[in-house]
């Protein structure tokens, strides 16, 4: 009767480890699930406001007054437009 009492003693205390084991590994997990989820969120913000950066950089004014005062570029105008004519592939020197 004492070597089973004895087996079973040592069979408890293996269970209890092993349950104190698998509290501790489970809130080691939860507390880096916690840190994830925050970094997430810190992502997502960051996102949001890189997106919202890129809207106002792109926007159509802006990138005409950096056009105009940056690059001094100028608006087209008819008169100073030169036109340019290909010569087509049939009148080109082709078969004589």
């Amino acid at each position: 009767m004492g070597r089973v009492n004895l087996i079973v003693a040592a069979l408890l205390m293996l269970s209890a480890i092993s349950l104190v084991t698998s509290r501790y590994q489970s809130r080691q997990l939860f507390i880096e699930l916690g840190r994830d989820q925050a970094q997430a969120r810190d992502l997502e913000t960051n996102w949001r406001r890189l997106q919202l950066d890129r809207a106002e950089l792109a926007r159509n004014a802006r990138v005409d007054a950096i056009a105009r005062d940056g690059l001094k570029m100028i608006s087209i105008v008819p008169d100073r437009t030169l036109y340019l004519n290909q010569p087509s592939a049939s009148t080109s020197g082709g078969a004589q």
